[in-house]
Protein backbone atom coordinates (compact mmCIF):
# COMPACT_ATOMS: atom_id res chain seq x y z
CA UNK A 1 0.00 0.00 0.00
CA UNK A 2 1.53 3.13 -0.75
CA UNK A 3 0.42 6.32 0.77
CA UNK A 4 0.52 10.01 -0.16
CA UNK A 5 2.65 12.77 1.21
CA UNK A 6 1.05 15.82 2.69
CA UNK A 7 -0.49 18.38 0.55
CA UNK A 8 -1.24 21.81 0.22
CA UNK A 9 -4.89 22.00 1.11
CA UNK A 10 -6.98 23.86 -1.19
CA UNK A 11 -10.01 26.54 -0.09
CA UNK A 12 -12.62 25.80 -1.51
CA UNK A 13 -14.78 28.84 -1.90
CA UNK A 14 -18.31 27.07 -0.69
CA UNK A 15 -16.02 25.25 2.09
CA UNK A 16 -14.15 27.87 3.33
CA UNK A 17 -14.99 27.41 6.82
CA UNK A 18 -18.42 30.39 6.09
CA UNK A 19 -21.29 29.63 7.09
CA UNK A 20 -24.45 27.48 5.10
CA UNK A 21 -28.13 28.26 5.04
CA UNK A 22 -30.61 26.45 4.25
CA UNK A 23 -32.91 27.02 1.30
CA UNK A 24 -36.69 27.31 1.63
CA UNK A 25 -39.30 28.76 -0.71
CA UNK A 26 -36.19 30.16 -2.73
CA UNK A 27 -34.62 31.98 0.41
CA UNK A 28 -32.06 31.13 2.54
CA UNK A 29 -32.66 31.15 5.98
CA UNK A 30 -31.03 30.00 9.19
CA UNK A 31 -32.85 27.19 11.53
CA UNK A 32 -35.80 28.20 12.80
CA UNK A 33 -34.13 26.98 16.05
CA UNK A 34 -31.08 28.83 15.20
CA UNK A 35 -28.85 25.85 15.48
CA UNK A 36 -25.80 25.14 13.55
CA UNK A 37 -23.68 22.02 13.21
CA UNK A 38 -20.39 21.43 11.33
CA UNK A 39 -18.73 19.76 8.64
CA UNK A 40 -15.18 18.61 8.36
CA UNK A 41 -13.07 17.16 5.86
CA UNK A 42 -12.49 13.56 6.54
CA UNK A 43 -8.77 13.50 4.91
CA UNK A 44 -7.39 16.31 7.74
CA UNK A 45 -10.38 16.86 10.31
CA UNK A 46 -10.28 20.43 8.78
CA UNK A 47 -13.04 22.64 9.25
CA UNK A 48 -15.24 23.35 5.87
CA UNK A 49 -18.49 24.95 7.26
CA UNK A 50 -21.06 25.73 9.67
CA UNK A 51 -24.62 24.87 8.41
CA UNK A 52 -27.88 25.51 9.25
CA UNK A 53 -29.33 22.77 11.21
CA UNK A 54 -32.79 21.91 10.01
CA UNK A 55 -35.72 20.18 12.23
CA UNK A 56 -38.97 19.29 12.06
CA UNK A 57 -40.31 23.24 12.38
CA UNK A 58 -38.04 23.63 9.17
CA UNK A 59 -39.37 20.84 7.68
CA UNK A 60 -42.84 21.94 8.22
CA UNK A 61 -41.79 25.45 6.30
CA UNK A 62 -40.06 23.77 4.17
CA UNK A 63 -43.16 20.95 3.00
CA UNK A 64 -45.52 24.01 3.11
CA UNK A 65 -43.54 26.05 0.43
CA UNK A 66 -43.33 22.87 -1.35
CA UNK A 67 -47.38 22.55 -1.79
CA UNK A 68 -47.98 25.74 -2.43
CA UNK A 69 -45.39 25.63 -5.46
CA UNK A 70 -47.12 22.40 -6.43
CA UNK A 71 -50.61 23.95 -6.37
CA UNK A 72 -49.44 27.00 -7.70
CA UNK A 73 -47.40 28.17 -10.42
CA UNK A 74 -45.78 24.83 -10.82
CA UNK A 75 -48.80 23.09 -11.73
CA UNK A 76 -49.16 25.31 -14.54
CA UNK A 77 -45.49 25.16 -16.40
CA UNK A 78 -45.80 22.77 -19.40
CA UNK A 79 -43.34 19.67 -20.15
CA UNK A 80 -40.94 21.76 -22.62
CA UNK A 81 -40.13 24.41 -19.95
CA UNK A 82 -39.36 21.74 -17.47
CA UNK A 83 -37.17 20.29 -19.38
CA UNK A 84 -35.65 23.58 -20.58
CA UNK A 85 -35.52 24.32 -16.72
CA UNK A 86 -33.16 20.64 -16.36
CA UNK A 87 -31.47 21.27 -19.59
CA UNK A 88 -30.57 24.89 -18.29
CA UNK A 89 -28.99 23.11 -14.68
CA UNK A 90 -27.60 20.70 -17.13
CA UNK A 91 -25.34 23.48 -18.53
CA UNK A 92 -24.63 25.12 -14.89
CA UNK A 93 -23.45 21.36 -13.47
CA UNK A 94 -21.21 21.21 -16.56
CA UNK A 95 -19.81 24.30 -15.93
CA UNK A 96 -19.59 24.61 -12.75
CA UNK A 97 -18.54 20.41 -12.91
CA UNK A 98 -14.83 20.52 -10.71
CA UNK A 99 -15.79 22.71 -8.13
CA UNK A 100 -18.57 19.98 -7.39
CA UNK A 101 -16.27 17.22 -7.91
CA UNK A 102 -13.88 18.81 -5.44
CA UNK A 103 -16.72 19.38 -2.85
CA UNK A 104 -17.37 16.31 -2.88
CA UNK A 105 -14.06 15.12 -2.39
CA UNK A 106 -13.44 18.08 0.48
CA UNK A 107 -17.02 16.76 2.18
CA UNK A 108 -16.73 13.29 1.99
CA UNK A 109 -13.69 12.14 1.22
CA UNK A 110 -13.64 10.21 -2.01
CA UNK A 111 -10.64 11.04 -4.12
CA UNK A 112 -10.77 14.15 -6.81
CA UNK A 113 -9.68 10.90 -9.43
CA UNK A 114 -13.15 9.39 -8.88
CA UNK A 115 -15.00 12.49 -8.48
CA UNK A 116 -14.02 14.09 -11.54
CA UNK A 117 -15.27 10.94 -13.50
CA UNK A 118 -18.83 11.36 -12.72
CA UNK A 119 -18.99 14.40 -15.01
CA UNK A 120 -20.97 12.08 -17.83
CA UNK A 121 -22.78 10.57 -15.40
CA UNK A 122 -23.99 13.74 -13.46
CA UNK A 123 -24.65 15.82 -16.20
CA UNK A 124 -26.20 13.00 -18.34
CA UNK A 125 -28.41 11.91 -15.69
CA UNK A 126 -30.12 15.78 -15.84
CA UNK A 127 -30.77 15.05 -19.58
CA UNK A 128 -32.07 12.06 -19.68
CA UNK A 129 -34.67 13.57 -17.00
CA UNK A 130 -35.22 16.03 -19.42
CA UNK A 131 -35.59 13.99 -22.41
CA UNK A 132 -38.41 11.91 -20.06
CA UNK A 133 -40.35 15.28 -19.43
CA UNK A 134 -41.71 15.28 -22.80
CA UNK A 135 -42.32 11.71 -22.71
CA UNK A 136 -44.72 11.29 -20.31
CA UNK A 137 -48.05 10.14 -21.45
CA UNK A 138 -51.29 7.90 -20.63
CA UNK A 139 -53.14 5.70 -22.90
CA UNK A 140 -56.41 4.98 -24.60
CA UNK A 141 -57.70 1.60 -23.12
CA UNK A 142 -60.42 -0.34 -25.23
CA UNK A 143 -62.84 -1.74 -22.60
CA UNK A 144 -65.21 -4.32 -22.77
CA UNK A 145 -68.55 -2.75 -21.07
CA UNK A 146 -71.76 -2.29 -23.15
CA UNK A 147 -72.43 0.94 -24.67
CA UNK A 148 -70.30 3.54 -25.37
CA UNK A 149 -67.87 4.17 -22.71
CA UNK A 150 -64.31 5.93 -23.64
CA UNK A 151 -61.63 5.44 -20.97
CA UNK A 152 -58.22 6.38 -20.72
CA UNK A 153 -55.36 6.74 -17.89
CA UNK A 154 -53.92 10.11 -17.14
CA UNK A 155 -49.80 10.26 -15.83
CA UNK A 156 -50.04 12.64 -13.40
CA UNK A 157 -47.15 14.04 -10.37
CA UNK A 158 -47.48 12.14 -7.31
CA UNK A 159 -47.01 15.64 -5.40
CA UNK A 160 -44.69 16.38 -2.55
CA UNK A 161 -42.07 14.49 -2.54
CA UNK A 162 -39.30 14.31 0.28
CA UNK A 163 -35.89 13.30 -0.89
CA UNK A 164 -33.54 12.07 1.90
CA UNK A 165 -29.61 10.86 0.45
CA UNK A 166 -26.47 9.23 1.85
CA UNK A 167 -23.43 10.96 1.89
CA UNK A 168 -21.31 8.52 -0.18
CA UNK A 169 -21.88 10.16 -3.78
CA UNK A 170 -23.76 14.10 -2.55
CA UNK A 171 -23.64 15.27 -6.44
CA UNK A 172 -24.79 12.15 -7.73
CA UNK A 173 -27.18 11.41 -5.08
CA UNK A 174 -28.94 14.60 -5.24
CA UNK A 175 -29.49 14.50 -9.36
CA UNK A 176 -31.05 11.22 -8.39
CA UNK A 177 -33.46 13.20 -6.81
CA UNK A 178 -34.04 15.89 -7.87
CA UNK A 179 -34.20 15.45 -11.55
CA UNK A 180 -36.97 13.19 -11.97
CA UNK A 181 -39.33 15.23 -9.40
CA UNK A 182 -38.45 18.33 -11.55
CA UNK A 183 -39.20 16.29 -15.05
CA UNK A 184 -42.68 14.84 -13.24
CA UNK A 185 -43.99 18.17 -11.94
CA UNK A 186 -43.53 17.49 -8.99
CA UNK A 187 -41.66 19.56 -6.07
CA UNK A 188 -39.22 18.10 -3.32
CA UNK A 189 -37.72 19.00 0.16
CA UNK A 190 -34.16 17.26 -0.26
CA UNK A 191 -32.35 16.06 3.32
CA UNK A 192 -28.66 15.60 3.14
CA UNK A 193 -26.86 13.69 4.85
CA UNK A 194 -25.33 15.62 7.73
CA UNK A 195 -21.90 14.18 7.20
CA UNK A 196 -21.86 15.95 3.66
CA UNK A 197 -24.34 19.03 3.20
CA UNK A 198 -22.18 20.79 0.91
CA UNK A 199 -22.58 19.85 -2.52
CA UNK A 200 -26.60 19.78 -2.29
CA UNK A 201 -26.41 23.15 -0.81
CA UNK A 202 -24.34 24.38 -4.24
CA UNK A 203 -26.67 22.48 -6.40
CA UNK A 204 -29.47 24.19 -4.87
CA UNK A 205 -27.52 27.69 -5.38
CA UNK A 206 -27.56 26.11 -9.22
CA UNK A 207 -31.08 25.34 -9.78
CA UNK A 208 -32.14 29.04 -8.62
CA UNK A 209 -29.72 30.21 -11.44
CA UNK A 210 -31.35 27.91 -13.41
CA UNK A 211 -34.37 29.60 -13.09
CA UNK A 212 -36.36 26.99 -11.29
CA UNK A 213 -39.27 28.75 -9.12
CA UNK A 214 -39.25 28.97 -5.51
CA UNK A 215 -40.57 26.30 -3.69
CA UNK A 216 -40.21 23.72 -6.12
CA UNK A 217 -36.29 22.79 -4.82
CA UNK A 218 -36.04 22.59 -1.37
CA UNK A 219 -32.84 21.81 0.84
CA UNK A 220 -33.12 21.81 4.09
CA UNK A 221 -29.40 19.95 6.36
CA UNK A 222 -30.02 18.15 9.79
CA UNK A 223 -29.77 15.00 11.56
CA UNK A 224 -31.32 11.76 10.11
CA UNK A 225 -32.88 11.36 13.76
CA UNK A 226 -34.50 14.83 13.77
CA UNK A 227 -34.56 16.65 10.30
CA UNK A 228 -35.46 13.23 8.31
CA UNK A 229 -37.55 11.27 11.02
CA UNK A 230 -39.60 14.53 10.27
CA UNK A 231 -39.42 14.24 6.69
CA UNK A 232 -40.33 10.51 6.62
CA UNK A 233 -43.38 11.20 8.55
CA UNK A 234 -45.04 14.28 7.39
CA UNK A 235 -48.70 14.21 6.57
CA UNK A 236 -47.97 16.49 3.81
CA UNK A 237 -45.88 14.57 2.04
CA UNK A 238 -46.96 12.23 -0.55
CA UNK A 239 -43.62 10.14 -1.63
CA UNK A 240 -40.63 9.78 0.03
CA UNK A 241 -37.57 8.21 -1.78
CA UNK A 242 -34.83 7.65 0.37
CA UNK A 243 -31.50 5.89 0.03
CA UNK A 244 -29.22 4.87 3.13
CA UNK A 245 -29.28 1.81 5.29
CA UNK A 246 -31.53 -0.79 5.37
CA UNK A 247 -32.72 -0.27 9.30
CA UNK A 248 -33.27 3.56 8.23
CA UNK A 249 -34.92 2.35 5.29
CA UNK A 250 -37.50 -0.05 7.63
CA UNK A 251 -37.96 3.55 10.02
CA UNK A 252 -39.26 5.33 7.07
CA UNK A 253 -41.84 2.23 5.98
CA UNK A 254 -43.24 2.89 9.54
CA UNK A 255 -43.28 6.58 9.50
CA UNK A 256 -44.74 6.88 6.15
CA UNK A 257 -48.20 4.99 7.85
CA UNK A 258 -49.30 8.41 9.01
CA UNK A 259 -50.42 9.10 5.12
CA UNK A 260 -49.46 5.83 3.35
CA UNK A 261 -47.60 8.03 1.48
CA UNK A 262 -45.32 6.27 -1.67
CA UNK A 263 -42.16 5.04 -0.83
CA UNK A 264 -39.40 4.15 -2.35
CA UNK A 265 -36.18 2.46 -1.14
CA UNK A 266 -32.51 1.98 -2.19
CA UNK A 267 -30.70 -0.08 0.53
CA UNK A 268 -27.63 -1.65 1.56
CA UNK A 269 -26.26 -4.92 -0.22
CA UNK A 270 -23.61 -7.57 0.19
CA UNK A 271 -23.58 -8.38 -3.28
CA UNK A 272 -21.78 -11.65 -4.54
CA UNK A 273 -18.68 -11.26 -6.81
CA UNK A 274 -18.15 -14.70 -8.67
CA UNK A 275 -15.27 -15.44 -10.65
CA UNK A 276 -14.93 -18.59 -12.74
CA UNK A 277 -11.83 -20.38 -13.70
CA UNK A 278 -12.42 -19.55 -17.29
CA UNK A 279 -12.67 -16.01 -16.64
CA UNK A 280 -9.65 -13.52 -17.95
CA UNK A 281 -8.15 -13.18 -14.54
CA UNK A 282 -5.74 -10.29 -15.92
CA UNK A 283 -9.35 -8.31 -16.04
CA UNK A 284 -10.93 -10.02 -13.47
CA UNK A 285 -8.42 -8.75 -10.79
CA UNK A 286 -8.73 -5.23 -10.94
CA UNK A 287 -12.39 -5.55 -11.43
CA UNK A 288 -12.75 -7.38 -8.46
CA UNK A 289 -10.91 -5.65 -6.22
CA UNK A 290 -12.46 -2.00 -7.38
CA UNK A 291 -15.80 -3.59 -6.68
CA UNK A 292 -15.28 -2.87 -3.20
CA UNK A 293 -11.84 -0.55 -3.43
CA UNK A 294 -13.64 2.46 -4.92
CA UNK A 295 -15.04 5.05 -2.87
CA UNK A 296 -13.04 3.23 0.23
CA UNK A 297 -15.70 0.33 -0.04
CA UNK A 298 -18.40 3.19 0.29
CA UNK A 299 -21.17 1.98 -2.27
CA UNK A 300 -23.82 0.36 -1.65
CA UNK A 301 -23.77 -2.31 -4.34
CA UNK A 302 -19.76 -3.27 -3.81
CA UNK A 303 -19.14 -6.89 -4.47
CA UNK A 304 -17.64 -7.64 -0.92
CA UNK A 305 -18.60 -11.18 -0.94
CA UNK A 306 -15.76 -12.24 -3.23
CA UNK A 307 -16.85 -16.45 -4.41
CA UNK A 308 -13.59 -17.83 -6.78
CA UNK A 309 -13.40 -21.39 -8.45
CA UNK A 310 -11.65 -23.40 -6.09
CA UNK A 311 -9.08 -24.44 -8.66
CA UNK A 312 -7.89 -20.22 -9.07
CA UNK A 313 -8.99 -20.01 -5.21
CA UNK A 314 -5.22 -19.48 -4.07
CA UNK A 315 -3.95 -17.66 -6.73
CA UNK A 316 -6.30 -15.35 -7.78
CA UNK A 317 -7.28 -14.22 -4.54
CA UNK A 318 -3.23 -13.92 -3.58
CA UNK A 319 -3.17 -11.60 -6.45
CA UNK A 320 -6.12 -9.19 -5.72
CA UNK A 321 -4.40 -8.85 -2.16
CA UNK A 322 -1.20 -7.92 -4.41
CA UNK A 323 -3.38 -5.13 -5.90
CA UNK A 324 -4.51 -3.86 -2.97
CA UNK A 325 -1.27 -3.71 -1.47
CA UNK A 326 -0.23 -1.30 -4.49
CA UNK A 327 -3.15 1.24 -4.25
CA UNK A 328 -1.99 4.79 -2.99
CA UNK A 329 -4.13 5.88 -0.32
CA UNK A 330 -4.31 9.64 0.97
CA UNK A 331 -5.94 12.81 0.89
CA UNK A 332 -8.18 12.72 -2.10
CA UNK A 333 -7.19 16.29 -3.25
CA UNK A 334 -3.82 14.24 -4.71
CA UNK A 335 -4.76 13.57 -7.77
CA UNK A 336 -2.66 10.14 -7.65
CA UNK A 337 -4.66 9.08 -4.98
CA UNK A 338 -6.72 6.12 -5.64
CA UNK A 339 -8.09 5.48 -2.01
CA UNK A 340 -9.75 8.28 -0.04
CA UNK A 341 -10.66 8.29 3.70
CA UNK A 342 -13.96 7.10 5.28
CA UNK A 343 -16.41 9.84 5.88
CA UNK A 344 -16.33 10.19 9.64
CA UNK A 345 -14.61 8.69 12.84
CA UNK A 346 -17.76 6.80 13.28
CA UNK A 347 -17.50 4.92 10.14
CA UNK A 348 -13.87 4.35 11.27
CA UNK A 349 -14.91 2.82 14.08
CA UNK A 350 -17.54 0.42 12.40
CA UNK A 351 -14.84 -0.54 9.90
CA UNK A 352 -12.13 -1.56 11.94
CA UNK A 353 -14.69 -3.61 14.37
CA UNK A 354 -15.31 -5.38 11.61
CA UNK A 355 -11.26 -6.22 10.85
CA UNK A 356 -11.22 -7.19 14.48
CA UNK A 357 -14.35 -9.48 14.02
CA UNK A 358 -12.99 -11.01 10.50
CA UNK A 359 -9.57 -12.03 12.32
CA UNK A 360 -11.36 -13.45 15.33
CA UNK A 361 -13.80 -15.96 13.05
CA UNK A 362 -10.58 -17.02 11.75
CA UNK A 363 -10.05 -15.47 8.77
CA UNK A 364 -6.66 -14.22 7.09
CA UNK A 365 -6.05 -10.93 5.89
CA UNK A 366 -3.95 -11.44 3.14
CA UNK A 367 -3.77 -7.66 2.53
CA UNK A 368 -4.84 -4.47 5.29
CA UNK A 369 -5.94 -5.24 8.33
CA UNK A 370 -5.93 -1.95 10.07
CA UNK A 371 -6.40 1.71 10.03
CA UNK A 372 -3.11 3.89 8.57
CA UNK A 373 -1.99 6.31 10.56
CA UNK A 374 1.17 6.92 8.56
CA UNK A 375 2.48 10.51 8.86
CA UNK A 376 0.27 13.08 7.30
CA UNK A 377 -2.66 10.52 7.48
CA UNK A 378 -3.27 10.43 11.08
CA UNK A 379 -5.46 12.83 11.58
CA UNK A 380 -7.88 11.25 8.36
CA UNK A 381 -9.74 8.17 8.80
CA UNK A 382 -8.31 5.87 6.64
CA UNK A 383 -8.31 2.21 6.54
CA UNK A 384 -5.83 0.05 4.22
CA UNK A 385 -7.34 -1.95 1.61
CA UNK A 386 -8.12 -5.81 3.31
CA UNK A 387 -8.34 -8.93 1.54
CA UNK A 388 -9.61 -11.77 3.74
CA UNK A 389 -9.62 -15.53 2.57
CA UNK A 390 -10.27 -18.75 4.45
CA UNK A 391 -13.70 -17.00 4.87
CA UNK A 392 -16.94 -19.08 5.63
CA UNK A 393 -20.59 -18.16 4.41
CA UNK A 394 -21.29 -18.00 8.40
CA UNK A 395 -18.81 -15.39 9.26
CA UNK A 396 -20.37 -11.86 10.25
CA UNK A 397 -17.55 -10.37 7.87
CA UNK A 398 -19.46 -12.45 4.66
CA UNK A 399 -23.05 -11.68 6.43
CA UNK A 400 -22.96 -8.27 7.19
CA UNK A 401 -22.98 -4.95 5.96
CA UNK A 402 -19.57 -3.47 6.31
CA UNK A 403 -19.13 -0.28 3.98
CA UNK A 404 -15.34 -0.48 3.91
CA UNK A 405 -12.81 -1.63 1.38
CA UNK A 406 -12.71 -4.97 2.99
CA UNK A 407 -13.25 -8.29 0.34
CA UNK A 408 -14.35 -11.66 2.14
CA UNK A 409 -13.03 -14.06 -0.10
CA UNK A 410 -15.09 -17.23 -0.21
CA UNK A 411 -14.30 -20.49 -2.24
CA UNK A 412 -16.55 -22.71 -4.78
CA UNK A 413 -16.56 -25.97 -5.96
CA UNK A 414 -19.82 -25.99 -8.53
CA UNK A 415 -22.44 -23.81 -10.25
CA UNK A 416 -25.14 -25.34 -8.27
CA UNK A 417 -24.07 -24.26 -5.06
CA UNK A 418 -22.82 -21.64 -6.51
CA UNK A 419 -25.98 -19.72 -7.19
CA UNK A 420 -27.50 -21.10 -3.73
CA UNK A 421 -24.94 -19.35 -2.09
CA UNK A 422 -24.66 -16.07 -3.93
CA UNK A 423 -28.35 -16.15 -2.70
CA UNK A 424 -28.14 -16.81 0.45
CA UNK A 425 -28.02 -13.01 1.64
CA UNK A 426 -31.00 -11.04 3.22
CA UNK A 427 -29.93 -8.31 0.72
CA UNK A 428 -30.62 -8.02 -3.07
CA UNK A 429 -29.11 -5.04 -4.56
CA UNK A 430 -26.08 -5.86 -6.70
CA UNK A 431 -23.59 -8.86 -7.94
CA UNK A 432 -21.21 -9.39 -10.93
CA UNK A 433 -19.90 -13.01 -12.79
CA UNK A 434 -16.42 -12.97 -14.55
CA UNK A 435 -16.34 -16.02 -17.36
CA UNK A 436 -15.36 -16.41 -20.79
CA UNK A 437 -18.94 -18.73 -21.42
CA UNK A 438 -21.77 -16.72 -22.46
CA UNK A 439 -24.28 -19.42 -21.59
CA UNK A 440 -22.66 -19.74 -18.05
CA UNK A 441 -23.06 -16.10 -17.80
CA UNK A 442 -26.48 -16.19 -19.05
CA UNK A 443 -27.40 -19.40 -16.84
CA UNK A 444 -26.14 -17.28 -13.37
CA UNK A 445 -27.46 -14.00 -14.66
CA UNK A 446 -30.85 -15.24 -14.60
CA UNK A 447 -30.16 -16.82 -11.11
CA UNK A 448 -29.34 -14.45 -8.68
CA UNK A 449 -31.44 -12.38 -7.43
CA UNK A 450 -30.46 -9.45 -7.36
CA UNK A 451 -31.73 -6.10 -9.08
CA UNK A 452 -28.36 -5.77 -11.28
CA UNK A 453 -25.69 -8.30 -12.73
CA UNK A 454 -22.83 -7.09 -14.05
CA UNK A 455 -21.29 -9.55 -16.62
CA UNK A 456 -16.85 -9.23 -16.59
CA UNK A 457 -17.77 -5.77 -15.73
CA UNK A 458 -18.69 -3.40 -12.07
CA UNK A 459 -20.68 -1.34 -11.56
CA UNK A 460 -21.48 -0.07 -14.87
CA UNK A 461 -24.13 2.86 -14.69
CA UNK A 462 -26.21 4.67 -17.56
CA UNK A 463 -29.29 7.46 -16.71
CA UNK A 464 -31.41 5.03 -19.23
CA UNK A 465 -30.98 2.00 -17.10
CA UNK A 466 -32.68 1.30 -13.64
CA UNK A 467 -31.18 -0.10 -10.51
CA UNK A 468 -32.19 -0.74 -7.51
CA UNK A 469 -32.77 -4.18 -5.23
CA UNK A 470 -34.45 -7.02 -4.37
CA UNK A 471 -34.98 -8.37 -1.03
CA UNK A 472 -33.76 -6.24 2.32
CA UNK A 473 -32.20 -3.56 -0.56
CA UNK A 474 -35.27 -2.32 -0.71
CA UNK A 475 -38.03 -1.32 -3.65
CA UNK A 476 -38.24 0.60 -6.38
CA UNK A 477 -36.17 1.87 -9.32
CA UNK A 478 -33.84 5.01 -10.15
CA UNK A 479 -32.90 5.72 -13.17
CA UNK A 480 -34.24 4.78 -16.55
CA UNK A 481 -37.89 4.91 -17.83
CA UNK A 482 -38.91 3.07 -14.42
CA UNK A 483 -37.86 6.00 -12.39
CA UNK A 484 -39.58 8.65 -13.42
CA UNK A 485 -42.99 6.58 -12.99
CA UNK A 486 -42.40 6.60 -9.11
CA UNK A 487 -43.39 9.51 -9.21
CA UNK A 488 -46.04 9.98 -10.91
CA UNK A 489 -50.18 8.57 -10.40
CA UNK A 490 -51.88 6.95 -13.02
CA UNK A 491 -55.72 8.60 -13.09
CA UNK A 492 -58.40 6.35 -15.10
CA UNK A 493 -60.82 8.17 -16.82
CA UNK A 494 -64.38 7.03 -18.00
CA UNK A 495 -66.60 8.87 -20.52
CA UNK A 496 -69.59 7.47 -21.76
CA UNK A 497 -70.66 8.92 -24.56
CA UNK A 498 -74.09 8.41 -25.95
Amino acid sequence: MAVSQAIPITRHPFANGSYKQMLIDGKWVDAASGKRFETRNPATGELLATVAEGDKEDIDRAVAAARRAFEGPWSKVKPFERQNLLLRLADLVEKNFDELSQLDTLDMGAPLSRTRAYRLRAVGMLRYYAGQTTAIHGETIENSLPGEIFSYTLKEPIGVVGAIIPWNGPLTATIWKIGPAIATGCTVVLKPAEEAPLTSLRIAELAMEAGIPPGVVNVVPGYGETAGAALASHHDVDKVAFTGSHVTGQSIIRASASNLKRVSLELGGKSPDIVFADADLDAAVPGAAMAVFANSGQICSAGTRLFVEQSIYEEFVGRVAEFGKKLQVGNGLDPNVQIGPLVSEQQLERVTGYLDIGQKEGARALAGGGRVTEGALSKGFFVSPTVFAGVQDNMRIAQEEIFGPVISAIAFKDMEELVKRANNTTFGLGSGLWTRDVSKAHAVAKSLRAGSVWVNCYQAMDPAVPFGGYKMSGYGRESGKQHVEEYLNVKAVWIKTA
